[in-house]
């Protein structure tokens, strides 16, 4: 049973995209899966995503996305809204992807922009309309032009935003002027997935986060968000810029990186990276110590 949600923030307010742990011959960690969903949750997330990018879902097979997901939602699926994502660069394969974690008991999908191919944007349309025809789970879109090299245009949200399982989007196109447009105009609900821009993107409209940073400070973002949403900005803002070491520290490289080699400071579970991802160096650790305590967090 999936828990309460309204058409407003329909996974919540606070998720954060887990990594995905592995034993140290690289195995897929179901244990420390569950483990780590619990203390995700009971730390205050509304929701987790699974199989992410944070979740180095490139180098999961469709099996582990499977096992991975009826695991967490085994751990906390009574509490917290498992969303699995399927996304991909081959729609097809995205819509396999997709049946399965309906089939496995996911409460919604997580899609990226595919990535690496560069459609137009109605092949973007065409593509996140078919997955969300495939199954009856509310979508989130993920739009990170960085990474997948095409931006979702706003009068694609716009349209996309017409499907009646396309409900929410998550942000890290980091541009704050075409958000409020799109916003404005698609009536999504709208997720920071840009740590930095959270509390931006809530004064334009957004109405929670999809963290990476949230493995540490779930406390925090919950804070931060609940003092802006009833209305005191100014704590808001000090939680923000409280913060500002964590995010940078976060985001010096790829944040699948630092996630794990923090939650291995903490002895929670975590485990190697799976290549082409690499650990982080020695100083990269040490850096991220100053940076993590400069923001508060105890390791």
């Amino acid at each position: 049973m999936a828990p309460t949600s309204t058409p407003q923030t329909p996974f919540g307010r606070v998720l954060t995209a887990m990594v995905t742990p592995f034993t140290a011959d690289g195995a897929l960690d179901l244990d420390g899966a569950q483990r780590l969903a619990t203390h995700l949750v009971d730390a205050g997330n509304d929701g987790l995503i699974v199989n992410g990018t944070t979740g180095e879902s490139p180098t999961t097979s469709n099996a582990e996305k499977a096992d991975l997901v009826r695991a967490v939602l085994e751990a906390v699926g009574d509490r917290a809204h498992v969303v699995a994502g399927v996304g991909t660069n081959d729609t097809r394969h995205s819509i396999e992807l997709a049946r399965t974690a309906e089939r496995t008991g996911a409460h919604g999908l997580l899609v990226v922009t595919p990535y690496y191919n560069k459609p137009p944007q109605e092949g973007l349309y065409q593509h996140f309309t078919a997955i969300a025809d495939t199954t009856g789970l509310p979508v989130m879109l993920y739009d990170i032009p960085g990474r997948s090299g095409v931006p979702i245009n706003t009068e694609t949200l716009v349209r996309l935003a017409e499907h009646p399982r396309i409900v929410a989007n998550k942000d890290a196109k980091g541009d704050l002027g075409r958000a409020s447009w799109a916003i404005a105009r698609s009536r999504l609900a709208w997720y920071s997935g840009d740590d930095m821009l959270n509390l931006p993107l809530l004064s334009v409209g957004a109405v929670g986060f999809v963290s990476v940073v949230g493995h540490l400070v779930t406390p925090e973002l919950r804070a931060l968000v609940e003092a802006y949403t009833s209305g005191d900005v100014q704590k808001a803002t000090e939680i923000h810029q409280k913060l500002l070491p964590v995010y940078t520290g976060m985001f010096r490289t790829q944040g699948v990186m630092t996630a794990k080699a923090a939650l291995a400071l903490q002895g929670l579970p975590a485990g190697p990276l799976r290549a082409p991802m690499a650990a982080c160096t020695p100083e990269e650790i040490e850096q991220l110590k100053i940076d993590l305590a400069a923001g508060g967090v105890q390791l």
